[in-house]
C-alpha cells in the first residue's frame, strides 16, 4: 500500500491567513490542511477526508494528476473521519468527478445533507454513492472504523442525531500486511484504540495541539475552554502512552495546528517528539506499507 501525506496542518492550514502568531510569522516551512491518498497499485487513488486544500494537493501530486482520457482522473473513494468543514469542503472542489464513493459516520452524512447541503449541492454534479462508514473492502484493502468521539461541527451543534460524529480508519492490506490507522481527531486516547493500533505499520495521530495550554497563550483567546472545546487531546499527553508501547509501530503526528510550535523544525518542541520516537512528517511525504 502506497500512501501519501497530502496535507499535515489543522483548519486553516499553516501559516493562517487570519494569524500573527509565532508559527505562523515564522520561516517554518508550510503545510496544508490536512488530507491522505492511499492506493494499492499506485494507479488508483483513494482520500482520507477532503481538504479544502485539495485541488492544489492533486495538482502538486503527479500521481493523482488527471489522465490518462481528457476527463478521467485516479480518484475513487472519500473516507471522511467527520463533517468538519476543514475535511469535506474539498468534496465541492471534486464535484466534477463522474463516480465517486464517499464513506463517513451516518451522523456526519446527516451533516452533509441537513447542515451544510454538500450532497445536494454535489448531485446537481454527479451521483456520488454516499455510504456510512463500517466494516468493507476497497480494492483488497480490509478498511474498518473505530467511533472515538461525538464532537459535533459548530454548524450541526444543534443536531440531535445521534452520533458517533468522529470515527479514526485502520486500512490493512492483506497481500504486503502493512496497516495505517488515520486517527487525526481525538479529543482522548478512547477505548478500544491500543487494540485498534496494535500491530499496525504506521499510525497518524492527532497532533492538533503541543500543550493543553497553547491556544490561549499563542492567541491570547480569552476563553481558556476554547481549545478543550475543540476536541484535540495535545501531545504531552499522548507522546507518554506511545513511548510506552510495544512494537515496530511507526507513530507520526498529523493535523498540526498553525499553535503548534512543533511546526518550527529547530523548536525545543519538535525536537522532544523526535526524541520519543514519533515522527512530524511535512506534507507530500510517502510511504509504502
Amino acid at each position: 500500500m502506497k500512501v501519501i501525506l497530502l496535507g499535515t496542518a489543522a483548519g486553516g492550514g499553516c501559516p493562517q491567513w487570519n494569524c500573527a502568531c509565532a508559527q505562523c510569522t515564522s520561516d517554518s516551512p508550510p503545510r496544508t490542511q490536512d488530507s491522505v491518498a492511499f492506493s494499492t497499485d499506485g494507479r488508483t487513488w483513494h482520500l482520507l477526508n477532503a481538504s479544502p486544500d485539495v485541488r492544489a494537493q492533486i495538482l502538486t501530486t503527479p500521481a493523482l494528476r488527471a489522465g490518462p482520457g481528457p476527463r478521467e482522473t485516479p480518484l475513487r473513494t472519500v473516507l471522511l473521519t467527520d463533517a468538519e468543514l476543514d475535511h469535506t469542503l474539498g468534496l465541492l472542489m471534486l464535484r466534477e468527478a463522474t463516480d465517486l464513493t464517499v464513506h463517513a459516520p451516518a451522523a456526519a452524512l446527516h451533516a452533509l445533507t441537513d447542515h451544510f447541503p454538500a450532497r445536494t449541492i454535489i448531485g446537481e454534479y454527479h451521483s456520488w454513492n454516499w455510504l456510512p462508514a463500517t466494516e468493507t473492502t476497497i480494492d483488497g484493502l480490509q478498511i474498518t472504523s473505530l467511533p472515538i468521539s461525538d464532537k459535533q461541527p459548530k454548524y450541526a451543534r444543534a443536531s440531535t442525531h445521534p452520533g458517533p460524529w468522529v470515527v479514526a480508519y485502520r486500512i490493512h492490506d492483506p497481500t504486503t500486511g502493512g496497516t495505517l490507522v488515520y486517527a487525526p481527531c481525538l479529543r482522548t486516547w478512547p477505548p478500544g484504540f491500543d487494540a485498534f493500533t496494535d500491530d499496525a505499520s504506521l499510525v497518524l495521530l492527532d497532533g492538533t495541539f503541543y500543550r493543553s495550554t497553547e491556544f490561549t497563550t499563542a492567541t491570547d483567546h480569552a476563553n481558556p475552554a476554547a481549545q478543550h472545546a475543540m476536541g484535540h487531546v495535545p501531545i504531552t499527553t499522548t507522546l507518554p502512552l506511545i513511548a510506552n508501547r510495544p512494537g515496530s509501530t511507526r507513530w507520526a503526528y498529523t493535523h498540526l495546528n498553525n499553535t503548534n510550535p512543533v511546526v518550527d523544525p529547530a523548536g525545543p518542541e519538535h525536537a522532544a517528539v523526535l526524541a520519543a520516537g514519533a515522527e512530524l512528517p511535512p506534507d507530500g511525504t510517502e510511504f509504502t506499507l
